[in-house]
């Protein structure tokens, strides 16, 4: 095992050529793309250029990328590792067993993330392609952007492998575009470089006016950085951290490339975005396609980031069970097609609704800040697992509560111009989240078990009865109890009391899901020889639960093995070696109208039951049979009858009647 371990690390650590080109197309969209409105949103359209605000901006811009992103998210963040995947629930699944109330800062940061990244795929392409007013000024690029953005959309169905291999070659050819487009103007204007002293930013935040809400706009440039430890698991840590060293290296000359023009029109209005004014007018028309290319390619990655997340978030009970499918071979890559239209209906409605990029800007930031202030308390709440100093725990919370605390504040500023609705889709989102973990939890609770071993003398006494008719010849419970010598009541009341069930043979099955991402294990129990038998299924929280084909490869294996006769016991059928049917029954649960819940609980479940009519069913969910499977309603909570009062009143008999 520590053979296997090291193997994994020394894999997951390693540098190759193959690896930084694929990290650098997918790890980077995001906060590679940021260089298309940083700057235009720190000075903002319209405004004056002030030599102060360029210095201090650039300065805030260095040492947030620096502190943030590099130190924070690729020096620690990418050490919290759960098997070699990242991101918040892969955090979450590695630190939950500490306190039982880490699902909520969990929920927050999953909500708030998936909302920023209904925002982000519009603001990039809008920034893009809004280069093009340079070139054509009446130019209406609504209809451009709703369009790139449905095709993009569209082509999620049919993966994105063999795109993806274009990815690394053209985010390499726009970083290199970045470079070289800033440091044509850098070699201009040097005293620019000045602005790495942070002095110039403490200068900005403390004497400029209204210096400090600046820091809403600053932020616009680590926004990615979250997104790059949610698509840890893609590269590997070692090709993140030595791409980074480029990346920064390409943001930090387009950033003070633009910082050196802006300079050279100090005391004039911004007109238009100083990223297209760094380019040559020959260079435009192929610098805005280069552009809406990475613009496209950054939607991409967060469009299969949110699918990642919500495929998690399914097996860790915080999101309804959607269909998922699994377009290409490529592992980790799945398309659900309930949250691909639901992004797109996100997307439409914000370019609708805000139309310009720099409108957009207004809502961008604010839900990522609070993912980014979730993931500093789950990161120090791992490296106080890890044996850390306290005291490096304690500094770390310092100042990342404290620098993060700052960009949450400012970008409260943004609010009332369109913060809200990122603020508002998070609170839906969160909202089902909570719902659905706090029913799962509720639902546990309530469940009662009974000793299954004590059930077997009954349960072979039921399958020799001849008097009743077989109800099949393998019967098949999924169940929750994760116990192997415990069963819910559920189930022995519907073998004995709903029918009763007669079977050769019960199985019972349950699927635990472990906090590691890609485990398959199973684990099988022979309660009774021939009679019954438990199976474990222990699958990662980024394995798809297909029990139908698992539960076919243990048949294999175990019949193989000669540990069970799977062969019908039916005389006529046995003689011809023909394998039994198999039928699995399955609990529906639904609430009692007689429970005794606490209101607030209550409520919970209201809403759970109301979301889980636009879910997938058990059935669907392990992809089972649909000629096998009979599902069983069962009321979920039950309270003693209350003693009503009634009164019988009994008929006078024939005998009692007397006639006058």
């Amino acid at each position: 095992m520590t053979g296997h371990s090291h193997s994994h690390q020394s894999d997951f650590n390693k540098v190759s050529a193959a690896g930084l080109l694929i990290a650098l197309g997918i790890i980077y969209g995001d906060i590679g793309t940021s260089p298309l409105y940083v700057m235009k949103a720190i000075v903002g359209e319209g405004h004056q250029i002030q030599a102060p605000l360029i210095l201090g901006g650039l300065s805030c811009v260095f040492w947030t990328i620096t502190l943030q992103t590099t130190v924070k998210y690729v020096i620690l963040t990418l050490r919290a590792d759960n098997n070699g995947e990242g991101g918040i629930f892969a955090l979450y699944a590695l630190v939950r067993k500490r306190a039982t109330w880490l699902y909520i800062p969990a929920i927050i940061g999953g909500s708030t993330l998936l909302a920023d990244g209904i925002i982000t795929p519009p603001i990039s392409v809008a920034s893009a392609i809004e280069g093009l007013r340079i070139l054509y000024p009446s130019i209406d690029t609504i209809p451009i952007i709703l369009a790139i953005l449905s095709g993009l959309f569209l082509l999620q169905a049919f993966g994105t492998k063999t795109v993806g291999r274009l990815f690394g070659p053209l985010m390499l050819l726009w970083f290199g575009m970045l470079a070289v487009l800033g440091i044509t103007h850098l070699i201009k204007m040097p005293q620019v470089l000045s602005a790495l002293n942070p002095y110039y930013a403490w200068q900005l935040l403390t004497q400029y006016p209204d210096g400090f809400w600046i820091l809403g706009a600053v932020f616009l440039c680590t926004t990615g950085a979250e997104a790059l430890y949610s698509d840890l698991g893609h590269c590997g840590r070692g090709n993140i951290r030595v791409s980074w060293v480029f990346v920064k290296s390409c943001l930090l000359l387009n950033y003070f490339g633009q910082g050196a023009w802006l300079l050279s029109q100090v005391n004039q209005p911004l007109t238009h975005n100083p990223f297209y004014a760094l380019m040559p007018e020959w260079f435009l028309l192929p610098g805005i396609c280069i552009a809406t290319l990475a613009a496209i390619i950054a939607s991409q990655a967060l469009i299969s980031g949110s699918f990642t997340l919500i495929g998690e978030a399914m097996r860790l009970s915080f999101w309804p069970q959607s269909l998922v499918r699994y377009p290409t071979e490529v592992r980790g890559q799945l398309y659900i097609p309930s949250i691909n239209w639901l992004l797109w209906t996100g997307c439409v409605v914000v370019v609708l609704y805000f139309r310009e990029s720099s409108s957009m800007e207004a809502a961008y930031g604010l839900a990522i800040t609070v993912t980014m202030l979730v993931t500093t308390i789950l990161l120090s709440c791992y490296l106080y697992s890890q044996k850390f100093p306290i005291w490096v725990i304690g500094l770390f919370l310092l100042v990342y509560l404290s620098l993060e605390g700052s960009f949450l504040i400012a970008n409260l500023d943004k609010f009332p111009h369109g913060g809200w609705v990122s603020v508002a889709i998070g609170l839906i989102l969160a909202s089902i989240m909570y719902i659905f973990i706090r029913a799962h939890q509720i639902k546990s609770r309530l469940l009662e078990f009974v000793s299954l071993p004590e059930q077997i003398p009954g349960l072979r006494e039921l399958s020799n009865d001849i008097t009743i008719p077989k109800y099949g010849t393998h019967l098949v419970f999924m169940t929750a109890a994760g116990s192997e010598d415990r069963i819910e009541k559920n189930a022995i009341e519907s073998i004995f009391l709903h029918g009763p069930k007669r079977a050769d043979i019960y199985w019972f099955i349950h699927v635990e899901t472990l906090d590691e991402p890609y485990t398959k294990e199973y684990k099988i129990n022979v309660l009774a020889a021939e009679d019954v038998i438990k199976i474990t299924f222990r699958l990662g929280f980024r394995v798809e639960p297909t029990i139908n084909l698992f539960f076919r490869q243990v048949l294999e294996d175990i019949v193989q093995k000669k540990e069970v006769d799977i062969i019908s016991r039916y005389e006529s059928l046995h003689n011809k070696k023909v394998t039994g049917d198999f039928t699995f029954i399955i609990f529906e649960p639904f609430l009692s109208y007689d429970n005794d819940l606490p209101l607030m609980e209550q409520v919970v479940m209201k809403g759970y039951f109301f979301l889980k009519q636009f879910t997938l069913s058990k059935q669907r969910w392990f992809q089972l049979e649909a000629n096998r499977v009979t599902v069983e309603k069962v009321p979920m909570v039950i309270r003693p009858l209350p003693e009503m009062d009634l009164v019988r009143v009994e008929e006078p008999t024939p005998e009692k009647i007397t006639t006058h």
